[in-house]
């Protein structure tokens, strides 16, 4: 994308409120997997068995997103800038309470739900960020502000030479006055966005709830955030068990990983615009199978794991970009909710990888089944969404996933329709 070109698509938005957004997004996801990235003290800290470690890497993640549609829905009350302040007050309180409280494995499991509220922030953040952007841009805003997915590479990169140094309780201390900075910058650059719809109602705005396109979009999801932030979050206790490399090399590997998803998020929305977000999507997936199943069995060999990783990574990223290029296209007026929810049912997929890896190496004495049993997930979701694709590009989208020139008067009926056939059931 030229220079040129760059400053076009900014001159069509607010690229003030696009770089608050982004920022705070990235510091909400260094927080979100804090945990994760000092795993290796944590559980030499407190003994814990594959299990009990699956279960306090899975907790951020799944609070995470439960927490995302309270807050989605909070911000078509409050506005989104105001939600993003409320929410990143909150943090720096779940911070102290980390760095002063935190005592026991009972003790890491609260810290643990508290963590999510820096899940949370998704969907206002994307949609904070793109609101000020028309249709043919919003992919690629939405991928710039998605790549504060930075965050979690962050995150695994400080985080253990910070535990280190200081002792992993007073790491929460040190992100409790960072988060500051965050909310400094909200408050100075953002400007709440013009694009809400505010007459719809609290029932069209869930709306997506009883589609099945939502639930589909959400499986999916599930597959590539999912996967991105269960990955991230379990990587660091992998290379240290797998490979008995150093709590800092641990985090420094997965950082490798982390970054490269979060790096081709942008491109993911930018190929989408072009390609199609199915298209991509189909690839995506096809990827993400391939690359964990030889992970799985790639166990022996600590840079063929690595360079694989970072392949399925790089795929997650665009495969997160490619899906939400896809959802303001089939809710143009309702983006930032169905967003959320899409955000939050998906995001509960990562929760699934902790557990499932912790299981696996408990019950089964190797990590690969845990592998396996995401790889044949993304196959199982490929297969779903090539069935649906079909009706998709027959009423809101072009073939492979574009955007249509014009929205058609069919596609306008098509999601009109379904909300008053919601609002009427």
């Amino acid at each position: 994308m030229s220079h040129h070109s760059f400053k076009n698509f900014l001159g069509a938005g607010h690229g003030p409120t696009l770089f608050a957004a982004f920022f705070y997004f990235a510091f909400s996801c260094c927080i979100w997997v804090l945990n994760g990235a000092m795993a290796p003290f944590i559980s030499e800290a407190y003994q814990l068995t594959p299990a009990q470690k699956g279960l306090m890497l899975s907790v951020p993640i799944i609070a995470g997103a439960l927490m995302r549609f309270p807050l989605g829905v909070l911000s078509q009350y409050i506005g989104r800038k105001n939600a993003t302040l409320v929410e990143m007050g909150l943090i720096a309180v779940a911070m102290m309470y980390g760095y002063t409280a935190v005592d026991s494995f009972n003790d890491l499991l609260k810290m643990g739900v508290l963590l999510g509220i820096a899940g949370a922030s998704f969907g206002v953040a994307l949609s904070l960020g793109s609101g000020w952007f028309p249709p043919q841009h919003k992919g690629l805003a939405m991928g710039l502000v998605g790549a504060g997915n930075v965050g979690t590479a962050v995150s695994v990169l400080v985080a253990p030479p910070l535990a280190q140094w200081l002792g992993w309780q007073s790491v929460y201390g040190v992100a409790a006055g960072a988060i500051l900075l965050p909310m400094v910058v909200m408050v100075l650059f953002a400007k709440e966005p013009p694009d809400v719809d505010a007459h719809a109602s609290f029932r069209a705005h869930i709306a997506c709830l009883f589609e099945k396109d939502g639930w589909v979009f959400s499986l999916i999801y599930g597959v590539t955030f999912g996967g991105f932030i269960g990955l991230t979050t379990f990587l660091p206790s992998y290379y240290y068990d797998q490979f008995g490399v150093s709590k800092v090399q641990a985090g420094q590997l997965t950082m490798l990983a982390a970054f490269m998803g979060a790096a081709v998020r942008v491109g993911g929305g930018w190929i989408s615009d072009r390609w199609g977000g199915v298209n991509t999507l189909t690839l995506v997936l096809l990827v993400v199978a391939g690359g964990l199943t030889l992970v799985g069995f790639a166990g022996g060999s600590l840079v063929l794991t690595t360079l694989l990783l970072i392949v399925c990574f790089a795929a997650l990223g665009a495969g997160n970009g490619a899906l939400f290029q896809l959802v303001p296209l089939r809710w143009p007026t309702s983006t930032a909710v169905a967003g959320s929810m899409i955000g939050e049912i998906g995001a509960l997929g990562g929760g699934l990888v902790p557990n499932a890896m912790g299981l696996s190496k408990q019950y089964l004495s190797s990590y690969t089944w845990g592998f396996v049993l995401f790889a044949a997930l993304a196959l199982l979701m490929l297969g779903v969404m090539r069935m649906m694709q079909i009706r998709w590009t027959r009423t809101w989208a072009e073939k492979g996933g574009r955007a249509r020139a014009v929205p058609t008067p069919d596609a306008a009926t098509y999601t009109g329709g379904d909300v008053k056939r919601v609002a009427r059931s």
